[in-house]
């Protein structure tokens, strides 16, 4: 979804708004987020700020920003540093994208040209490091707290990108590995998205608890729910051509449960023959495999291994009160869980 998110395009991520009110609340935030992102990446220099604003004009689910607008309604929605915390999350976000793109080599990103197609990996990585700090100097003005969780919230992105790299120990689990990483990379700046939403919203120290423990555990289960669908979905449902991460020899979690299974079946032997052997670049076996997924329990076990987080996710709402932000928040935990069937 590109730019500003109109009414349909919140529940389009999952989000169900019963109340119109949230829903209107929730959509002045992005609008307002929308335009200080524009305004946060300029530079004097027009070759920046054209690359800087790349990505944040080919749009995005601003999905950080929403839990940033959402949990500022367990205090004050209108508060002021509300809007500039989303800032803050979004463009750290956008800044591991530039970096991300070239460690993946990626000639797209969000239907446009990446950065590093468009330009040159330096040039890209060097955009990257523009956007955290611009994101560094907002984050100043919210307060040494905000720079601190800031911070260290970058920490963990690099730690589960470096371990994403470098992979597995011996003697690691893999299927732990993976959900660590993606803890790190992806679980850690939505928990500090959620939680920055309570902490300039002005929420009570537990409900910005709560809110940080959420935003965590949901982040593992959206990104577990991608995973799923890029086996089990049609390129319609998911945005991209199926099996692409089995192509490119991504391990996610259905594949690294095939991999760990012991099944001695015809169907599971095949399956594990197939993936071991690295990224399945011929069509036929690619064809193949993605079959042999979808029928597996490996997929299977994925599935609910996704209900677990988003099941978990609800519980840590549980000190929250029981008003219309905390029902869109329990209705994203009923959308992952269902997504993927």
């Amino acid at each position: 979804m590109d730019g500003v998110l109109a009414a349909g395009g919140l529940t389009s991520i999952g989000v169900d708004f019963i109340d119109p009110a949230l829903e209107a609340s929730v959509l002045q935030t992005l609008a307002e987020v929308e335009g200080e992102l524009r305004t946060g990446v300029e530079s004097a220099d027009p070759f920046v700020t054209e690359a800087a604003r790349h990505l944040v004009e080919a749009g995005g689910k601003r999905f950080r920003p929403l839990l940033v607008a959402l949990g500022a309604h367990f205090g004050d929605p209108r508060a002021p540093l509300v809007v500039p915390a989303a800032v803050v999350m979004e463009l750290t976000h956008l800044a591991t994208l530039y970096h991300d793109d070239v460690m993946d080599e990626a000639p797209v990103r969000r239907g446009a040209p990446s950065a590093n197609s468009r330009w040159t990996n330096s040039v890209a990585i060097l955009v990257g490091d523009y956007l955290f700090a611009r994101a560094a100097d907002i984050a100043a003005d919210l307060g040494t707290e905000a720079v601190r969780l800031q911070a260290r919230t970058f920490a963990r992105l690099v730690h589960g990108q470096i371990a994403e790299t470098v992979g597995p120990r011996a003697g690691d689990d893999p299927v732990v590995h993976y959900l660590d990483v993606i803890s790190e990379k992806t679980g850690s700046l939505i928990a500090t998205s959620a939680r920055f939403g309570g902490m300039f919203g002005r929420a009570e120290q537990v409900h910005i608890e709560a809110l940080a423990g959420y935003g965590e555990t949901i982040g593992v289960a959206f990104q577990l729910s991608d995973d799923l669908l890029d086996i089990a979905s049609d390129a319609l449902q998911s945005g991209k051509t199926p099996g692409t991460d089995l192509r490119e020899g991504v391990p996610t979690l259905p594949v690294l449960y095939a991999l760990a299974a012991d099944d001695a079946d015809a169907a599971s032997v095949r399956l594990r023959e197939i993936l071991s052997a690295g990224p399945v670049t011929d069509d036929d076996l690619h064809a193949e495999a993605l079959g042999l997924l979808r029928e597996s329990p490996a997929l299977k076990r994925a599935r609910e291994t996704v209900r677990t987080y988003a099941e978990d996710a609800r519980a840590r709402l549980a000190p929250l009160p029981d008003n219309s932000a905390r029902r869109a928040m329990e209705s994203l935990c009923d959308f992952i869980a269902d997504r993927t069937g």
